[in-house]
């Protein structure tokens, strides 16, 4: 688990889920051009976590994370669309644990019929945690902590996969911050993720094997270049 601000070694969830990622083919190696039109020797797609046992694992390392973070919370919110089925899948590994929470999310567009409205689920009540799988504009947070508080309830975090720890682009600007600071200082939030670029660095140092290890130096650069 790492807080937006944390540096150092990674802990053993964190090098558990690169290893994960990697095996998963979640994270692989290569010639990327990220959202930003940056050149990236790597790319991370939370997409392709896309069947029940790899979802499952998943939400192992999201819990430990947050039960790890000490974070007090009472709620989970998905935000559509990805947000939707990782916050489902930590609620139920949580209530597995024995830590039952509510968990909740929003529609695109206000459904006029039935229940109405742009929410689904539990109550908006609380403190409540927003997961998602990487920050990148920081767009679908502040959406999402703007429903939380509207509803009365407080956001008390949000919960990542991976910190890509490279300055933001926003609003075609560059940032001397990472998307993930931005969104911390913006609203008030710790966010805690997984995993970071760190990581995958330390990972990619200590695998041991050959093919992975020597995207290290590429991984570095591009750290060098754009990293925070």
């Amino acid at each position: 688990m790492t807080f937006s601000h944390t540096t150092g070694p990674a802990d053993h969830n964190a090098l558990d889920f690169i290893r994960f990622a990697v095996d998963s083919g979640v994270i692989a190696f290569g010639d990327f051009t990220t959202k930003a039109g940056r050149k990236s020797p790597y790319f991370f797609n939370a997409g392709l976590f896309n069947d029940g046992a790899m979802l499952g694992r998943l939400s192992q390392f999201y819990a430990r994370a947050l039960l790890d973070s000490g974070v007090q919370f009472d709620l989970l919110f998905g935000p559509a669309y990805k947000g939707i089925p990782l916050g489902a899948t930590v609620a139920v590994e949580l209530a597995r644990q024995g830590r039952n929470v509510g968990f909740a999310y929003n529609r695109k567009e206000a459904k006029d019929h039935g229940e109405g409205g742009t929410t689904v689920g539990a109550p908006i009540r609380g403190r409540v945690v927003i997961v998602d799988d990487v920050i990148s504009a920081g767009t679908a947070t502040g959406e999402s902590v703007r429903l939380i508080r509207a509803a009365g309830a407080e956001p008390a975090a949000v919960l990542i996969a991976l910190d890509r720890q490279e300055k933001a682009a926003i609003n075609g600007q560059t940032l001397d911050m990472s998307a993930v600071q931005h969104v911390s200082r913006e609203y008030g939030l710790p966010v805690i993720a997984i995993a970071n670029l760190g990581a995958l660095l330390e990972y990619l140092t200590d695998c041991g094997n050959t093919d992975l290890a020597r995207w290290r130096p590429a991984v570095q650069q591009y750290r060098d270049t754009f990293g925070v």
